[in-house]
């Protein structure tokens, strides 16, 4: 089996593999090489990366996980046998990298699933003291988070424009690879623009041959300049080990999520205002398409940027803004990392001849549901669109954007980031059924729920 697997958050084991680094580093040194050949000096990443390693940081976080027993739930039960009536919970820890990107702000840029839903977050920096983290904002959609460190006397990486990266420019990768310190892989660029790759909402990825392993998930890919190109994030792998396919978000992509967590706390996207899907040969045969590309619209929304500029169904976008648009993933990635109220040139063909419909994107208005008019066991929580990547896999359901510290479903153990996905059992198709099936005020309330990579019950007391 294929799998796209994060380079995540590495459970902290000590190991074979740690004890054979352990071993080798132990043994004799092979002898050095000399530092000129014929009056030339040998080529060397030495000088670079002493400026750019003090900038990436170590990231480590625990996840609180209630853990419950039916029987616990039972009140005879617990009064029989004195259980005390409080969840018990299991502490989840984790590893990751970042990268110090604002010295001055103590900003650090890293993946989301590396931090998501913890509840604790350190970060050791380069002189080896360990810091607390604040927790700025994460983007599941872009698989980022951004937290803030206390500053002084860190280092920061400058930013590269990803825009000027080029195939085949060599790239260096840094982080901390299964535990073991930091760890240094170089490599190229071995492609552009990728997408189409499970488990992430809008793509763009940088494919690179530099080794990304467990542990170098939210780590820099940075240029010969020792410049940010890239935030390493997955691998893809047939076995679950390195093949030297990895994948990076660029650094435009990343500067600008950084920008609006900072700003607002969440991410604002652009939206066109029109549900799509794939042309099929079905549909090219019907619409009397040559080409069996594009998105076909298939519902344009009510007072939305499409609707304003004469958008109808059965049009099929086939680019936007000179973007070449093949699939209705791709109309997603392109939208969703466009600025809201930019302009767009909307290249359409309709009833077989090309049109080009200039609009402006909007924001792109999520959903917001609020506990506290649901369910008392829910006041202090906030509900949101689950991440565009699982909706795309068919996961349905809403997700816990914020929730109070204070508040029951806190103490119980719900967690911001969460993914709800059924409510006794029963799954949800859509926000829709979270809010029925709740308000109906259930005597019980037990939420089925997707965190990282584990899913489990939750029971609200």
């Amino acid at each position: 089996m294929i799998r796209f697997r994060p380079a995540f958050s590495l459970p902290i084991l000590l190991g074979a593999a740690v004890a054979t680094a352990l071993f080798v580093r132990a043994g004799h040194a092979p002898a050095a090489l000399p530092a000129m050949v014929d009056g030339q000096t040998l080529p060397s990443l030495a000088p670079m990366l002493e400026k750019a390693t003090p900038a990436v940081v170590n990231i480590a976080s625990k996840t609180r996980v209630a853990v419950r027993n039916p029987y616990f739930d039972d009140p005879i039960f617990r009064r029989f046998f004195g259980v005390p009536n409080m969840p018990r919970e299991r502490v989840q820890q984790s590893l990751g990298s970042g990268v110090i990107v604002d010295a001055n702000k103590g900003y650090v840029l890293t993946n989301n699933h590396v931090v998501e839903g913890a509840d604790d977050i350190s970060v050791t920096v380069a002189d080896g003291h360990t810091v607390k983290a604040k927790l700025i904002g994460t983007d599941p959609d872009t698989d980022l988070a951004v937290l803030q460190i206390p500053a002084g006397k860190l280092t920061a990486l400058p930013m590269a424009d990803s825009a000027q990266l080029r195939v085949g420019d060599f790239v260096v990768a840094i982080g901390e690879p299964f535990g073991l310190g930091q760890t240094v892989t170089s490599g190229i660029v071995s492609a552009l623009g990728r997408s189409g790759l499970r488990g992430s909402g809008y793509q763009n990825f940088i494919q690179t041959d530099a080794s990304i392993n467990p542990g170098n998930s939210g780590g820099p890919l940075v240029n010969l300049r020792g410049e940010l190109v890239g935030i390493n994030s997955m691998i893809y792998s047939p076995s679950g080990g390195n093949v030297g396919i990895g994948f990076a978000i660029p650094s435009n992509l990343a500067a600008d999520v950084m920008r609006q967590l900072i700003q607002f706390g969440e991410v604002k996207r652009g939206a066109l205002g029109v549900e799509a899907q794939d042309v099929t040969p079905q549909l090219a045969t019907l619409l009397g398409l040559d080409d069996r590309k594009g998105a076909v619209v298939t519902r344009v929304r009510t007072k939305s940027p499409a609707e304003n500029a004469g958008l109808k169904p059965g049009d099929v976008i086939v680019s936007l803004n000179g973007k070449t648009i093949g699939s209705e993933q791709d109309l997603r990635n392109i939208e969703g990392l466009t600025t809201p109220g930019a302009a767009v040139d909307v290249g359409v063909l309709r009833e077989g001849k090309a049109l080009t419909i200039n609009t402006a994107l909007k924001v792109n208005e999520a959903l917001v549901l609020k506990g506290d008019s649901l369910d008392p066991r829910l006041a202090g929580v906030q509900f949101g669109d689950i991440p565009d990547g699982l909706r795309r896999q068919g996961v349905g359901g809403v997700a816990v954007t914020r929730i109070a510290e204070s508040s029951r479903a806190f103490q119980n153990g719900l967690r911001s980031g969460d993914v709800i996905v059924a409510v006794n059992r029963r799954d949800l198709d859509s926000s829709a059924d979270f809010g029925r099936l709740v308000s109906a005020r259930p005597r019980q309330l037990m939420l089925t729920l997707l965190r990282g990579e584990d899913a489990f019950y939750l029971l609200l007391q």
